[in-house]
């Protein structure tokens, strides 16, 4: 998500390379395989059952969990070759693989965090695989390396997870993990030398770090190594620890483990005096406990928020505690909290709660920055820290605040802007003057001025008002031919916001429509907003999606013929969800890294952690509404679905591969050769898939090749 200046085409170029392409009424046959292409893989079905409180289930595909099985992978392997076969031979493959290159060129900025006038940022320039980790002195405009993943491994690409700079910008804590396994090991990198300390810590996936002043050791989040605990909960129990640099990691001291519940994620931060360690259990994507500990007493963690059915967060200035919370507050206030007494109940007012959602919030030079979120769009405000307003931070129309970093000894605050048609621009805020100004971008061969973004709004089923943002030409007719795109995600408090994706602008220039719709279980208008789209309330989300699908075959922007849906992990199973139940609104669905089969999504990897967003199938109540959706469950053999394209990564430990294996199986046991499911296992890969831009290009030629031919996209 990102955005920035625009460099122009010339007119000739312009012209060719936006000429919009004729809208066949429907191609889906040109997906099905020819006579000389890769037969469908047999997929056998065994007679395996469960009853599951008192409920009789079938799962004739379950031999398919099993990735260590010769006869899986074998069947991977068939599965990859009849999904090349279908789409090696769909028209103007080469054309969208030579034009996607070209925008995958477009340089992306990611990541800022400043540290002792040190602006360090993660960049992707023309030639990189992957972002690369640069800094720079925080007013000057050249930078170094840092780290580059793509030097650090050959056939198996290296990722970058996290990082971490010291308080004074001298060391970088940093993770790296292979094939997109997300397992990291921690290292430790000299800025000024280069050269890195003897300091390694595996089990650091996803850490969160707090360095002491002076750079001495830090605290820091593992996982459990292999003998630990039982293999069945590796991906559970993280526990904060105390590391001293040069120390053996195995010796380093247990600080918190929360015993009470080994699927609880803590996190950590450490004020900048290195007196308070502030300690966040997270218990879901809905609820927090937050403990604190002065280091320079005697004592255990005394409780700041314990119990309490909200979201809190906080940063320390002095003695006081600045925390926004949602206790009492679905759309966030923030309040002050007196660490020397933090068991008082005594939570000064500072921002109050208003119509609108706060986000986030950080201080600079004695001020506080409160990111808003306004029909899901960021509004930027300062406050004294007395929570005096101040002024409006002035951004793009139709923007979000992509990342933010500010240092509370410093005057400037620098964030990364993002919007639909503008790609990415970092602005710098000058706390004492107010000044903005634009410090870092990129160069995009795009001409945007065909185009146009807007937010338009429609009913849900049960009558409540979506949001929706739609990207597409200015001239467009509505006249129900428009291939139309429509993205979704829903939940665990993630908004959808503006955004700027490269690829996107080859479906632009098709003539192609983007929509993406703000569904409950996102946060874009509150906690009331992420909660009416969570457990029970689940299918809110699913009805918000659908509704947005009736809305632009009725508005005109597309038939169902033309309409295809798309959306990963969580968004997969909006997917999921939304092919079973409403099949007939779409021609075509992108189904990547899914949860499908929701009646066991907790038996693998750490997925118990998210039944605090969806339940726990292992409560019978719970399991009535889950199972109530589950798309691997509700496959209707009279039923006519869209093509489906399913991905997943071999060494994804988020989302097991067997839910788009399994209903792969299940979709192609139909047999609808006009509308073929097809399956995408990626060896080496994890949630994000791709990590390398050359297979991403070779990842996103597959997705346009099959959205062109199912929507009927004649080539030019």
């Amino acid at each position: 998500m990102e955005r920035g200046t625009v460099d122009r085409l010339t007119t000739a170029a312009a012209a060719a390379v936006l000429a919009v392409i004729a809208i066949a009424p429907l191609a889906t046959a040109a997906l099905a395989p020819t006579a000389g292409a890769q037969a469908l893989p047999v997929t056998r079905s065994v007679d395996v059952e469960d009853t599951i409180h008192g409920i009789r289930i079938r799962d004739p595909y379950r031999w398919l969990e099993d990735l260590e099985s010769e006869e899986v992978q074998h069947w991977i392997d068939a599965q990859n070759a009849r999904t090349d076969a279908v789409l090696s031979q769909i028209p103007g493959r080469d054309e969208i693989h030579e034009r996607l290159g070209e925008l995958f060129e477009i340089p992306a900025i990611g990541q800022l965090w400043l540290r002792n006038g040190r602006l360090f940022f993660t960049r992707r320039d023309p030639g990189n695989e992957q972002m690369v980790l640069h800094v720079r002195d925080s007013r000057g405009a050249d930078s170094r390396v840092l780290i580059d993943p793509d030097a650090l491994g050959d056939e198996i690409p290296v990722r970058l997870d996290w990082w971490y700079p010291s308080l004074d910008g001298q060391l970088l804590a940093y993770g790296t993990s292979e094939g997109g396994s997300e397992l990291s090991t921690l290292r430790i990198l000299d800025i000024d030398t280069m050269e890195h300390l003897v300091d390694e810590i595996p089990g650091t996936r996803a850490a969160s770090i707090g360095w002491e002043p002076g750079g001495r050791g830090f605290y820091y989040t593992r996982f459990p190594l292999a003998g630990e605990v039982p293999d069945d909960e590796r991906f559970y129990h993280r526990t904060i620890y105390h590391h001293t640099l040069g120390d053996d990691f195995s010796l380093d001291p247990k600080i918190f483990a929360y015993k009470e519940d080994m699927t609880a994620w803590p996190s950590l931060s450490l004020s900048r005096d290195g007196r308070f360690l502030l300690v966040y259990v997270y218990l879901g994507s809905a609820q927090n406990d937050i403990y604190v500990k002065d280091l320079t007493r005697e004592g255990d963690f005394i409780p700041i928020v314990e119990g309490l059915d909200a979201r809190s967060y906080g940063v320390v200035i002095g003695s006081d505690f600045y925390m926004l919370t949602t206790q009492d507050a679905p759309n966030g206030r923030i309040v002050r909290i007196d660490l020397n007494e933090p068991t008082s109940l005594d939570w000064i007012p500072v921002v109050s709660e208003s119509e609108h959602a706060i986000q986030n919030f950080s201080d600079a030079d004695n001020m506080l920055l409160v990111l808003y979120m306004e029909n899901a769009q960021s509004k930027l405000r300062v406050f004294s820290r007395n929570g005096d307003y101040i002024s409006n931070v002035p951004l793009p129309d139709l923007s979000s605040v992509a990342d933010w970093t500010a240092d509370c000894t410093e005057d400037d605050v620098y964030f990364n802007v993002a919007s639909f048609l503008i790609p990415p621009t970092v602005f710098r805020y000058t706390v004492s003057t107010g000044i903005v100004s634009e410090v870092m971008t990129v160069e995009a061969p795009v001409d945007v001025t065909p185009y146009t973004a807007k937010q338009v709004w429609y009913k849900s089923k049960d009558g409540t008002p979506i949001s929706m943002f739609l990207v597409h030409r200015k001239d467009l007719a509505l006249d129900g031919t428009n291939p139309t795109l429509l993205s979704g995600y829903g939940g665990f408090s993630v908004p959808t916001t503006p955004g700027f994706a490269r690829n996107r602008f080859l479906w632009l220039e098709r003539g192609g429509v983007f929509a993406a719709p703000n569904l409950r279980g996102g946060s874009e208008y509150g906690e009331d907003w992420h909660r009416g789209g969570m457990l029970d309330k689940k299918q809110n989300s699913f009805d918000d999606f659908i509704a947005a699908a009736e809305w632009l075959t009725s508005t005109g922007y597309a038939e169902s013929d033309h309409l295809a849906v798309w959306g990963g992990s969580n968004g997969g199973l909006l997917v999921g969800a939304f092919i079973t139940q409403r099949p007939e609104l779409a021609a075509a669905a992108i189904c990547d890294v899914p949860l499908l089969d929701m009646v066991r999504y907790h038996m693998f990897y750490g997925a118990r952690i998210w039944t605090a967003e969806y339940g726990d199938p292992n409560n019978q109540h719970e399991f009535d509404y889950i199972y109530k959706y589950s798309p691997y469950h509700h496959v209707d053999d009279a039923a006519v679905y869209p093509a489906v394209f399913f991905t997943a990564g071999e060494s994804d430990m988020r989302v097991h591969p067997s839910h788009a294996m399994k209903m792969t199986a299940k979709l192609q046991a139909l047999a609808l050769p006009n509308r073929p499911v097809l399956l995408r296992l990626e060896r080496n890969a994890g949630h994000g898939l791709a990590a390398r831009m050359s297979r991403m290009q070779e990842q996103y030629t597959d997705y346009y090749s099959f959205l062109f031919a199912s929507l009927g996209i004649e080539p030019d």
